[in-house]
């Protein structure tokens, strides 16, 4: 999918969308391959705060250079756009996961960092603290639910196709606050 059919396909979703800066070309490409492209990851950001958020997962920090995803999905619901290409979002996961995700069958455990997530998931980071206490409002939950639905729309995807953090790659708790098994039921029955 190219940069405009992206954003042409996030509004089609009926989703808020900012664009930051050059997004459609701000990206690691230099560093690898992205695609073949096989499904959307989750992840949530420890941080608070819409503008620092962006900005964050736009540029970076020491030791890892931004894009940090694709979307940065905001408590307000909104999807700000920050790069498109390879991302810093997923780093080393189970081979296996990926096989499964292809396949669109059940996840099994996650207990390999073997596979290179960047080349292979788009990645949309929502602001939230990640303490299972920060809450998810219904925008930001909807907004989740809409943009992995647009990207599953186009690529004829089911909602197995999306997962989260914490499903690719051992140690990692993100999402966390709600269940990947129910945002998939959500995104289930807006593919419907």
């Amino acid at each position: 999918m190219s940069a405009s059919s992206f954003l042409s396909r996030l509004k089609a979703e009926g989703i808020t969308v900012v664009e930051v800066g050059d997004w459609e070309h701000h990206n690691r490409n230099h560093k690898g391959p992205w695609g073949q492209v096989h499904g959307v990851m989750i992840h949530h950001t420890v941080t608070s705060g819409r503008r620092r958020t962006v900005e964050i997962c736009r540029d970076g920090y020491s030791g890892l250079p931004g894009p940090l995803c694709h979307g940065v999905i905001t408590k307000d619901g909104r999807v700000h756009l920050v790069g498109y290409g390879r991302a810093n979002h997923a780093g080393l996961g189970d081979d296996d996961v990926l096989r499964a995700v292809i396949a669109e069958k059940a996840l099994p455990a996650d207990n390999e960092a073997n596979t290179d997530g960047n080349r292979h998931f788009y990645g949309f980071e929502c602001e939230n603290l990640g303490d299972g206490k920060d809450p998810w409002p219904e925008a930001q939950l909807e907004a989740i639910e809409r943009a992995a639905a647009a990207v599953c729309r186009h690529h004829g995807w089911t909602e197995r196709s999306v997962i989260g953090h914490l499903e690719w790659q051992p140690g990692k708790i993100d999402p966390r606050g709600f269940t990947m098994a129910a945002m998939r039921a959500r995104i289930r029955d807006r593919l419907k």
